[in-house]
């Protein structure tokens, strides 16, 4: 594979992997359970050293990445549906990324390149057994606690609440 070759299935793949994170981001804000919340933010932060990766590989190839606009989603009904429903999309779309690329990473002649897609693809499965454990309803997605131990109520729709 031509070093031009490598650029343009880097930036595809840069650009796929962003659009990803940036709907992830979007969908945090219904998923309203305290541990599926958390798990998330996980995935949102795995993205973010996978897109510095990404974004590594191309500048030393010499290109660069278009910004991805962020994303809104747009969804009504009952808390818990909306949540489910967002939930099974980002599983779907985890999987179909995999479906997507998987063929084309194999055909990269870089080894580091192909590794570190190889990598990036794996973690993006790893999400994908996270979305299948919360559709299942599974709340220990990033480890157990103490028995009887928890955290009640839900996570709030924004980030950050300023003071008015």
């Amino acid at each position: 594979m031509k070093p031009a070759e490598l650029l343009e299935l880097l930036r595809a793949f840069y650009a796929d992997k962003a659009k990803m994170r940036h709907r992830h981001v979007a969908a945090a804000r219904f998923v309203v359970d305290y541990n599926f919340n958390n798990t998330y933010q996980y995935v949102i932060n795995r993205e973010d050293v996978q897109l510095t990766w990404l974004l590594d590989a191309v500048a030393e190839l010499g290109g660069s990445v278009d910004n991805m606009p962020e994303q809104e989603i747009h969804a009504s009904g009952k808390p818990a549906d909306i949540q489910t429903r967002v939930i099974r999309e980002d599983r779907d779309a985890a999987q179909a990324l995999v479906d997507g690329w998987r063929d084309r990473v194999e055909q990269v002649t870089n080894a580091r390149n192909r590794n570190m897609l190889r990598v990036i693809l794996g973690e993006t499965l790893e999400a994908k057994r996270f979305f299948d454990q919360m559709i299942a309803g599974r709340e220990d997605l990033l480890g157990r606690r103490a028995d009887g131990m928890g955290t009640p109520g839900v996570v709030l729709p924004t980030r950050w609440v300023g003071e008015s």
